[in-house]
């Protein structure tokens, strides 16, 4: 028996702590001045409303992402666990994390260790509704990545 099965009341209070930390004291908050990546989105079910603005190095790695907006604890808290957890790696490494990410969130079986204290956010795969606030900055990260590489491949 694994320890989340021994500890779930335990594990389930810890999950919100870390959400709650994320919400109140969010990380990199801010604007990236030499963005290359940027998308806004807006959840109009329940008014989250987030930018994304990536940096990448000349090594093709994430050397800053900030997010900026404003909505419910959830999605605030998801945005700046995102935030930390892109910091160094390539947008290929950046779109495994947020296909890890949708699996855990949907509720599917799987190893979610890579995803750290963003595992903090599996619970909410049992509120449908929540969802969506979520997945909202990892959306924003996902069209923006598609846009830059569109635009890559035509400019």
């Amino acid at each position: 028996m694994n320890n989340e099965a021994q500890h779930p009341v335990n594990l389930s209070a810890l999950y919100q702590q870390v959400i709650l930390d994320h919400y109140k004291r969010p990380r990199n908050k801010g604007v990236v001045q030499r963005a290359v990546l940027k998308k806004h989105l807006h959840n109009p079910t329940c008014g989250d409303d987030i930018e994304v603005q990536v940096e990448l190095g000349d090594d093709g790695k994430i050397t800053d992402v900030k997010w900026n907006g404003r909505g419910c604890s959830i999605s605030m808290a998801s945005a700046s666990m995102m935030s930390v957890a892109l910091k160094g790696k390539t947008l290929a490494e950046a779109q495994e994390l947020m296909r890890s990410f949708y699996s855990m969130i949907q509720g599917e079986q799987g190893n979610y260790k890579p995803l750290g204290e963003i595992q903090a956010l599996s619970g909410v795969s049992k509120f449908p509704v929540r969802i969506k606030c979520a997945t909202l900055a990892w959306h924003c990260l996902e069209e923006g990545i598609k846009e830059y590489e569109g635009g890559a491949k035509n400019g």
